[in-house]
């Protein structure tokens, strides 16, 4: 998506996202892309541990939610 390859709407069709959320991503990236190249950084621990908490969450939804829909199209 950085590289602008693809559109949002491509983006977000094929990975089942929301466009706005993959957008809000792509500026929150930006915004603080800088922070990965700073030494010893701990606001780029803590926004690891923030973004690994919300994958376990959408994971564990993904896992939950994917069968009831793979069953209503059988």
């Amino acid at each position: 998506m950085l590289r602008e390859e693809q559109t949002v709407n491509e983006i977000a069709a094929k990975y089942e996202l929301s466009p706005v959320m993959v957008s809000r991503w792509k500026a929150e990236f930006l915004e603080r892309s800088s922070m990965v190249f700073e030494k010893g950084s701990s606001e780029v621990d803590k926004i690891r541990k923030e973004y690994d908490a919300v994958l376990v969450k959408y994971k564990n939804r993904i896992f939950l939610v994917r069968p009831a829909w793979i069953h209503s199209i059988g």
